[in-house]
């Protein structure tokens, strides 16, 4: 078979996919873990993201030359990895709530760690996981807005310790849609501790994502901090704030410095870690 046939017939293989907006993001930020985790000296491995990546039909050159969104997805995988990791290696008994999960994975690479695993995302963005990643117990899909309360009706709940976890989606939402998302949690768990990426109020008004720029995807709403954001989820109590320079300290050097400039550290990204009161 001659190369050009061999690419022809490889791409027939491939699974189209069409999605616009915020869902489209996925595609993004799941490619960059890909292609970090194809690098020699990887600083995240995503074995699911290397396989999805391969399956897809889809153009990848503005996420791949998106160093920016790059680096963020990586800085923020190794965050938010390990404050999971840690969380449920203190309770192991845990149910995982994962808000906006997209084409996220880290219940692979946690497997065994939690009691039950439910992945929440627009129906949209579900049926592209769903031909992917055919999930059922302990890891489930729910395809609902995390802004319409009867998803927690599919979620089995008997008291257990609850993380939730929200990563790449309120920068796209409306104060009163974040508000209205913390407000379900509250009224659903007894006890929750949530993992929130948050940005900058400057960042939102002033910056953009090379590799969202086609799509209809917009940055519209932002904080500060934990304790700003308490005033928007009165019920929750800041923990800590965790900058995703953290992250990118672990592979991009001049960080270790520039991460003690307080102005580096705020126009970052943010980890918010809250507690339901």
């Amino acid at each position: 078979m001659s190369e050009g046939k061999a690419m022809q017939t490889e791409n027939q293989n491939k699974t189209k996919v069409s999605v616009q907006g915020v869902p489209e993001t996925m595609l993004q930020t799941l490619f960059a873990r890909a292609a970090e985790s194809r690098k020699e000296n990887h600083n995240i491995y995503d074995e699911k993201a290397i396989e999805i990546v391969s399956r897809l039909d889809y153009d990848f050159s503005k996420a791949e030359s998106d160093k920016l969104m790059s680096s963020g997805v990586i800085a923020r995988t190794i965050v938010l990895d390990r404050l999971v990791n840690d969380y449920l290696t203190k309770h192991p008994d845990a149910i995982v709530i994962n808000i906006a999960c997209g084409l996220d994975t880290r219940c692979y690479r946690m497997k065994g760690k939690y009691q039950r695993w439910y992945n929440i995302d627009l129906p949209e963005t579900m049926d592209v996981r769903s031909r992917f990643l055919e999930e059922n117990g302990p890891v489930y899909q729910i395809a609902k807005s995390a802004t319409d309360s009867s998803y927690t009706m599919d979620i089995e709940y008997h008291g257990e310790p609850v993380l939730v976890v929200i990563e790449g989606l309120t920068m796209y939402l409306t104060e009163k849609d974040v508000r209205k998302m913390f407000e379900i949690i509250d009224q659903t768990f007894t006890q929750a501790k949530v993992l929130v990426e948050v940005m900058a109020p400057f960042v939102v008004k002033h910056m953009k994502e090379k590799s969202i720029e086609g799509s209809q995807a917009k940055f519209i709403w932002g904080v500060k901090s934990g304790k700003a954001f308490q005033r928007v989820a009165p019920s929750f109590l800041s923990e800590k704030d965790i900058s995703l320079v953290e992250g990118m300290k672990e592979f991009i050097p001049v960080y270790k410095v520039l991460g003690k400039i307080p102005a580096v550290r705020n126009f970052s990204n943010k980890i918010l870690v809250l507690n339901k009161r």
